[in-house]
């Protein structure tokens, strides 16, 4: 990637500087392989609640300042336009967060609505909206894969719960959690909340009859590069759709548009794996989450639909001196740069006994099966730290049938409502030591990562009431090793 020419403030540079100066240690040899789950771009030394705020290891001096802007920009609180700072004006209309961080916390997990506080707003997590095909062309849309869902007529694709002064907020997210115990079979009482998310106070009338409705917290940033560098073919070769070994798993790509190319390609990011790069996971998210245009996704307001008329008309900061965007190339460059090089931390105890004990039983229950445990990524020129990296990310990319327990009930692309992406579990162990209020699945309903495995059904459940079967003391060692990735 060829990063942008800036003009930079000498404060801006010594302060790139003296945070990039620092060199993680090296790890010890003796250690197992995957101690070190992003190969070389792991941040080894301790790092506490900022475990997810440090950069690829490997990279070099020269580039810890694009990475430093990158950050600064992914921090950036907007602001409505218009304003004499050109630059940073263009927020909303409608948006679910100011900045990029305001959502991802010091990178990590978000977590759901406060049930007892709705008022407070769904700062790290949205609902996403869409309808059924009403019509012909509809249908053909969907069909040929530009696009991957409707939204809805008067809400659009998201629901937007801040909004800038002139135009309404479009209403607030609730939730209600019903409780379900589980008896595990050594007699261990696990308790499960199943949420059901509502929409109050809607500003611009009723939504559609049949709209679908989705919500999803803020993944984690970690080693988002070190995924993009996949290959395609190797995520193919990992899909089985019809099962043919008979082993119960059938994970698939998901294939979506990419609008820069103009053509269907596999998805890999988001929880049904939605976009097929990271450069369109980001711009996508500046657009719907925080209302702001960008090359891929210029529109000045937004998620507005031609119903909000008042969201319609307010004023933007797309200006023809940055090729009439808000965030422009230059940003979303710094900002894919960013994104692509949020280190994963090096694993805790992972010599621990143990934790080895618990790897095992991971792998003997099938859970492997989906949480691929490692790739040897190929050479690329293009993206220097991800290069000939051997990873542990525990993930397939894969869309699996996670049973209706998890399901959303709605389509994206080719996922069902009833399957969801395999996500990385790397990270897993550190979520709630970055956030205390970091929950876990695509929701944040699951509190603890037990309860999370409990939520497992469809294709996980044999895996899922094996854990339900183990013995105290092993199942103590299956999460003492989810706790160290």
């Amino acid at each position: 990637m060829q990063l942008p020419a800036m003009h930079l403030s000498r404060f801006m540079i010594a302060t790139a500087l003296v945070f990039g100066a620092m060199t993680p240690a090296f790890a010890d040899e003796t250690l197992p392989a995957d101690a070190l789950p992003g190969g070389a771009t792991t941040w080894q030394k301790k790092t506490g609640r900022m475990a997810f705020t440090h950069h690829s290891a490997n990279m070099t001096f020269e580039k810890r300042l694009a990475f430093k802007l990158g950050e600064a920009l992914f921090q950036r609180l907007w602001v409505t336009a218009p304003t004499r700072t050109k630059a940073a004006d263009g927020l909303g209309p409608l948006f679910n967060s100011r900045a990029c961080n305001g959502c991802h916390i010091r990178n990590g997990r978000g977590h759901p609505v406060d049930e007892n506080d709705p008022s407070a707003g769904a700062t790290s997590m949205l609902l996403r909206l869409s309808i059924p095909p009403q019509n012909d062309t509809d249908r053909e849309l969907l069909a040929t894969g530009r696009l991957s869902t409707l939204p809805d007529p008067v809400y659009g694709g998201q629901f937007q719960d801040f909004s800038i002064p002139s135009v309404p907020a479009e209403g607030k997210v609730t939730v209600r959690y019903d409780t379900q115990t589980i008896e595990l079979a050594d007699g261990a009482m696990v308790e499960l909340r199943h949420p059901t998310y509502g929409m109050a106070d809607l500003a611009y009338g009723p939504l559609h009859d049949d709209v679908m409705i989705s919500p999803r917290i803020a993944p984690p940033m970690i080693g988002l590069g070190l995924l993009e560098a996949i290959p395609d073919e190797v995520l193919l070769a990992n899909a089985d759709p019809k099962d043919r070994d008979g082993n119960g798993i059938s994970g698939r790509v998901n294939r979506v548009w990419d609008i820069a190319k103009d053509e269907l390609a596999i998805g890999r990011f988001g929880w049904k794996a939605g976009m097929p790069t990271l450069d369109q996971q980001n711009q996508n998210a500046f657009q719907f989450d925080i209302g702001l245009s960008t090359p891929l996704y210029p529109n000045g307001y937004g998620d507005c639909t031609e119903a909000q008329s008042l969201c319609r008309g307010a004023p933007d900061g797309n200006d023809p001196e940055f090729d009439n965007l808000e965030a422009h190339d230059q940003i979303t460059d710094l900002v894919l740069y960013y994104a692509r090089n949020i280190a994963p931390p090096m694993r805790q105890n992972a010599s621990d006994p143990d934790v080895m004990a618990g790897r095992e039983i991971f792998n003997s229950i099938g859970c492997a099966s989906c949480h691929t445990p490692s790739y040897q990524l190929p050479e690329r020129a293009d993206m220097t730290e991800q290069s000939g990296q051997m990873i542990w990310p525990y993930t397939d990319l894969l869309l699996h049938d996670m049973g209706d327990g998890l399901a959303d009930h709605r389509p994206e692309a080719e996922a069902s409502g009833t399957e969801w992406r395999t996500p990385p579990l790397w990270g897993l162990g550190r979520a709630q030591e970055v956030d205390s209020r970091a929950g876990y699945l695509h929701d944040g309903r699951a509190r603890s990562i037990l309860e999370a495995v409990l939520w497992h059904g469809g294709e996980a459940k044999p895996a899922r009431d094996a854990v339900t079967f183990l013995p105290s003391s092993d199942r103590s060692k299956l999460i003492a090793f989810l706790n160290s990735l």
